[in-house]
């Protein structure tokens, strides 16, 4: 883990626990597939501030990493403190003295526009919302689940506008059963297709919203709250090792 986190390891162990009976979220087979993990850190060059402004580039920028790679999809994010934020008002220092937001709470999941997602395991629709600033998550749907008794929530983020067309709250979904789909630019706060997925154990006040991404000083109040999502995708083990 990077600087900063804490897990809970009790609420930790429930979810290794039970790693084997999720299902996973994005279609993903080790064996023919590969994963490329993406930097968005200042550590970057490639990443100049014309190509996180314009969608096209931006959006060409994505493929041509996933393409280089032979990659069926990116990967990376979480504890991350991202620069690629300062191309949104959203998470800019509302004030003088105040900090930007940079540090990125979820695994973001870089595939084609129209890709299903899956729920991992049964729950119920707690919340979603057409999140429309640019840089948001644009559509986004929240689950609440309960695993040995201990209740958590999902959060899918920048995802298609018809999946949340015709939901309702307190819906249930089961295991396996598909959600949602990867967005397109124009429905997902104006970013190249990919899924922002993100776990919290307590949803506090939002609703069809929840932090994505903090300031430096709140990384332990946020990290206490949001576990590594990984113990749900499990799709870190296949990452390439680097030289």
């Amino acid at each position: 883990m990077q600087q900063g986190k804490q897990m809970n390891p009790d609420q930790q162990n429930i979810f290794i626990r039970n790693q084997s009976s999720f299902y996973p979220i994005v279609q993903f087979n080790p064996r023919k597939d590969k994963l490329v993990e993406l930097d968005f850190t200042a550590n970057n060059k490639d990443l100049r501030a014309d190509i996180l402004e314009d969608i096209v580039l931006f959006s060409a920028y994505i493929d041509s990493k996933l393409k280089a790679a032979h990659a069926a999809m990116g990967i990376g994010g979480y504890g991350e403190y991202r620069e690629v934020y300062s191309k949104s008002p959203l998470f800019n220092a509302s004030s003088p003295g105040k900090e930007p937001r940079r540090l990125h709470l979820g695994i973001d999941l870089w595939a084609p526009a129209g890709t299903p997602v899956f729920a991992p395991l049964g729950g119920m629709i707690h919340s979603f919302a057409f999140n429309n600033r640019y840089g948001d998550y644009g559509a986004t749907l929240i689950l609440l689940h309960q695993l040995d008794g201990f209740p958590f929530y999902t959060l899918y983020g920048h995802i298609s506008l018809k999946d949340i067309a015709t939901l309702q709250e307190g819906q249930y979904v089961v295991r396996a059963q598909k959600i949602a789909h990867i967005g397109e630019p124009h429905e997902n706060g104006h970013w190249p297709p990919h899924l922002h997925f993100q776990v919290m154990y307590d949803m506090g006040v939002y609703k069809g919203d929840y932090p994505g991404v903090c300031s430096w000083s709140e990384r332990n109040k946020y990290f206490s709250n949001c576990p590594d999502p990984d113990l749900i995708l499990q799709l870190n083990q296949y990452i390439p090792k680097k030289d």
